[in-house]
Parts: structure tokens; C-alpha cells; sequence
């Protein structure tokens, strides 16, 4: 046999088996995940708004399962904090936004937080990347600042900080459009379109928008849509914050439109939600009301419903049923182990609190076996610090201030109305004791007596980078100026 026929046949062995290899990485479902910021539950035309259009969220909920009871944290940074790491934010350390405020003469000394995310656990950027899988990330980020802290830091392979002139030129000099949406889009479609689908490897996008936080925004046509809108006779209805949800719904109809043109949808799990409930009005009570979580109670910061309630709709065309509603509890600190489930590689080898979705994804009528869903927020922020937990239909508050308990029949009274602890004393003293139990198993940190309480300044907010007071009436101000020119203009 001759050396070039030698060389042709082993050529065509490599070239085979390349091939194979990248057919078996092509068949592993790619995952686009979209994490909105401070979309409240019922925010979505699919969740029951009636002002609100969300035409391509709702469609994506048409063709996938849309959950009911769904958890995050009640801020962003903890929140973020339990996806990348399978870990409820007790555990992680982070349990409020980062750097966070707090008040120096309350009656309470909130526990200290790291200042980014511990790289000694793995991400799934990390977990992914090393099963051969394109990472990328793009957004919002807030788990840490600087080089040494960003994604590219935890496994996230293409990131706003590496794409360089190749994305600058193939974007050319398009507007970012408000709160970035376009362009945060625009680079997860690069990705999509210049590396995904050339290199044949499946992907995990995680799209993280500023949007729908304030200060509202919205295209300037979109906000005269809803400015001449009839206004349902309840709720809120704001014309610029309903803008900016419609605007974002906008954004994820590009990211589906682009895998419908790769010819990608049919092997890709799409999950849209959101990092924390809906706010209402600033922390600080300045500024405009611009939604509301009703029928659930409260909002961002509190631990109430509206709170830590959350969309959560996921799209995974062959396997979840097309249409159907999820009432099984679940929450963020999932969302690593289901990665990895949808991926096919093992959980980190780190304490994993979540547990792996894709069971009711397949079958949303499936029970979890999960006992209990903690949420830990022992800081002050638009209430005082709290634990609560949800077992079943009932659901307990501890605050610490107090030391009152707040007990909740959740089937009955989903507004969280009526404190039932005094008639079921029983059932709030076994909720309060897994609470204590909990803590003491993911060493949830607690807020302690403050030695400088101090009734006459215990409302004043403190910043934790300054350590002065801040200036409430100039973040007033700066809300009120930005709110006078709401118009996003394009060019």
C-alpha cells in the first residue's frame, strides 16, 4: 500500500471520527437562559397582566411549561449567587445586592457578605465549559467587580469583555437601545450566529438584561403605545414601565427569531425568568410607584410572595409538553444541578442545595420529594430581616427584630393576608424549628443587637463604600430626572 494511500485513509479516519465527535456535541441540547431583572410574577400577559403585551414570552410559554411557583431571592446579587452555584445564598454568603446599604442605628447589626462570588465554587460556566460545551455571558452581571471577579473569571468563555472589534464591526454603529437591551442582545446573537453555529459545540448562554430595573425606559413609540392605551380599572399600569416589559419581550423574540434561523430551535432548552419579584417604589420612597405584585403581597426586598415569587417558563421542544402549567415548588438555587442534568455531566463536586428539574420539566405534574424552600434575607431593605420557609401550602416567617412569627396558608391565602401562628401554634413552632434546624446546616449567618440602636436615626440608610448617610433627597432627584425623559430616541 502506498504512502499516499496510507495517508489518504488515515486522513479520512480522523476526519470521520471528528466528525462523529462533533455530530454526538452537536446532539447535546444547547440551553439559553434569559434572567430578567426585578420582572415581577405577574407582570407577563401569560401570569395574568392586563395592560402589559408580552406577545413572544407568551408564545414561548404556549410552547413549554409555565410555573406558578417559582422562588428567587427577594435582591439580585443573592439570587445570582445561588444560580451559579447550586446553593441557597445562606450558603453562599451573599444574601443581599452587593456592596448592599444598611442602617446604622437600627436595632439590628446585619451580618457582613463577601464582596464577590467565591471561585472556589464551580459555575456552570465551569461545569459546561469542561463538557465541552461554548459558555458565554452577557449582561448583568453583580457578583463582583473587576477582572478578577467577572465571568470570564468563573468559566464563562465569551463574555462582553472578550468579544473586541470583531463585535464592534459586525454590530457597526447600531444604538444600544434602553437599559442596553439591544446591545446585550446583539452580543448574545454574535455568539449565536459567528461562534455556536460554526463551531458545531453546544452552547449555554446565560442572557442577564438590566431591564425592566429602574430607572423605567422604554422606546419612545412603545411608550406612546401605552400612553394611549386604555388603563385597566386596577393595578398600576404605568405607561413607561409597561413599555420597557414589551420592549424586553421584544428582545427575547430576537434571541428565539435567531435560533429559528440557525435552525437551532429544536435542540435548545430556552428558560426566561426573573432574579427577584417586581418593585414598587424605591427602598427609599422616593420616585414613582411603577408596578405591583397583586394578588401576591409585597415586593423586591421583602420576603413576602411578591418578593420572592417569580416567572419561570421553560421551552424544551420533544420533551416538555407544550402548554401546561407547573405547580411543583422550585427556585433558583436548581438551576445549576439542572444544567447539568440537561447537559449530561455530574453536579460540582461542592454542596449542592438544589435539586434537578427536568423531571417536571418532562412531566410538570411530578413531585419534586422536596420538603422545604428557605429563603434567608437577614438585611433591611423594604422591610426588616427575615427567614422564611415554604412547606407544602403553608409558609412561615421568622423576624428577627421582633421575633414574631408570620404563618401563612398559601393554598387558601395567596396574598398572604391572615397570620394564622396564634390558631396553629403547633404548626408555626415545627416550621420555626427547620428553620433552625436549616440554618445551622448551611451555616446561615444572623443579624445581631446593635450596640448604637438608636430610635431616632434607626431609618436612616447608611452606604457601605462611603460609610455616610445617603443622600435621599439627590437619589430622589436623580429618579425624578430621569423619569421626566423616559424616551429612549433612536438615531
Amino acid at each position: 500500500m502506498g504512502a499516499m494511500r496510507v495517508a489518504t485513509i488515515v486522513m479520512a479516519v480522523v476526519l470521520g471520527v471528528a466528525s462523529v465527535a462533533k455530530s454526538q456535541a452537536a446532539a447535546k441540547p444547547n440551553i439559553l437562559f434569559v434572567l430578567i431583572d426585578d420582572m415581577g410574577w405577574p407582570d407577563l400577559r401569560c401570569y395574568g397582566h392586563k395592560f402589559h403585551e408580552t406577545p413572544r414570552i407568551d408564545a414561548l410559554a404556549s410552547q413549554g411549561v409555565r410555573f406558578t411557583d417559582f422562588y428567587a431571592t427577594p435582591v439580585c446579587s443573592s439570587t445570582r449567587g445561588t444560580i451559579e452555584t447550586g446553593q441557597n445564598s445562606a450558603r453562599v454568603g451573599i444574601t443581599d445586592f452587593l456592596p448592599g446599604h444598611y442602617k446604622k442605628f437600627a436595632k439590628l447589626v446585619v451580618p457582613a457578605m463577601p464582596d464577590h462570588l467565591d471561585h472556589a465554587l464551580t459555575t456552570p460556566g465551569e461545569a459546561l465549559g469542561a463538557a465541552g460545551y461554548l459558555t458565554g455571558y452577557f449582561g448583568k452581571w453583580h457578583l463582583g467587580w473587576g477582572a478578577a471577579n467577572a465571568p470570564g473569571s468563573h468559566g464563562y468563555q465569551v463574555n462582553a469583555a472578550n468579544l473586541g472589534k470583531p463585535f464592534r464591526e459586525w454590530r457597526g454603529d447600531k444604538p444600544n437601545g434602553p437599559k442596553d437591551m439591544d446591545l446585550i442582545t446583539d452580543q448574545a446573537i454574535y455568539i449565536l450566529r459567528e461562534h455556536a453555529a460554526k463551531s458545531g459545540k453546544p452552547f449555554f448562554l446565560h442572557v442577564s438584561h438590566h431591564a425592566v430595573h429602574i430607572p423605567i425606559q422604554g422606546n419612545e413609540s412603545t411608550i406612546s403605545k401605552y400612553a394611549d392605551k386604555a388603563k385597566p380599572t386596577t393595578g398600576v399600569n404605568h405607561p413607561v414601565y409597561a413599555a420597557m416589559v414589551e420592549d424586553l419581550d421584544t428582545q427575547v423574540g430576537r434571541l428565539l427569531d435567531t435560533l429559528d434561523e440557525l435552525g437551532m430551535s429544536e435542540n435548545t432548552v430556552v428558560i426566561v425568568t426573573s432574579d427577584n419579584g417586581g418593585l414598587g417604589e424605591a427602598y427609599t420612597g422616593t420616585g414613582q410607584v411603577v408596578s405591583t405584585n397583586e394578588p401576591l403581597r409585597g415586593e423586591k426586598g421583602m420576603v413576602y410572595e411578591g418578593g420572592v415569587r417569580v416567572p419561570f417558563i421553560v421551552r424544551w421542544p420533544g420533551v416538555a409538553p407544550a402548554g401546561v402549567v407547573c405547580r411543583e415548588p422550585a427556585a433558583m438555587w436548581d438551576m445549576l444541578p439542572t444544567f447539568c442534568a440537561i447537559a449530561g455531566v455530574a453536579n460540582p463536586d461542592q454542596p449542592i442545595d438544589g435539586v434537578n428539574l427536568t423531571p417536571v420539566f418532562r412531566d410538570p405534574n411530578a413531585d419534586l420529594g422536596r420538603e422545604a424552600i428557605y429563603i434567608h434575607y437577614p438585611h433591611y431593605h423594604h422591610s426588616t430581616p427575615a427567614t422564611a420557609v415554604r412547606m407544602g401550602d403553608w409558609k412561615l416567617i421568622e423576624w428577627y427584630e421582633t421575633g414574631a412569627l408570620s404563618l401563612f396558608n398559601l393554598r387558601d391565602d395567596p396574598s398572604e393576608t391572615t397570620n394564622l401562628s396564634a390558631r396553629r401554634p403547633d404548626r408555626a413552632a415545627a416550621m420555626l424549628a427547620k428553620i433552625e434546624a436549616w440554618r445551622e446546616r448551611v451555616g446561615a449567618k444572623l443579624p445581631t443587637a446593635n450596640p448604637l440602636y438608636d430610635p431616632e436615626r434607626a431609618d436612616v440608610w447608611w452606604d457601605r463604600r462611603t460609610d455616610a448617610p445617603l443622600d435621599l433627597k439627590a437619589m430622589g432627584d436623580r429618579l425624578e430626572e430621569r423619569a421626566s425623559k423616559p424616551y429612549f430616541r433612536s438615531r
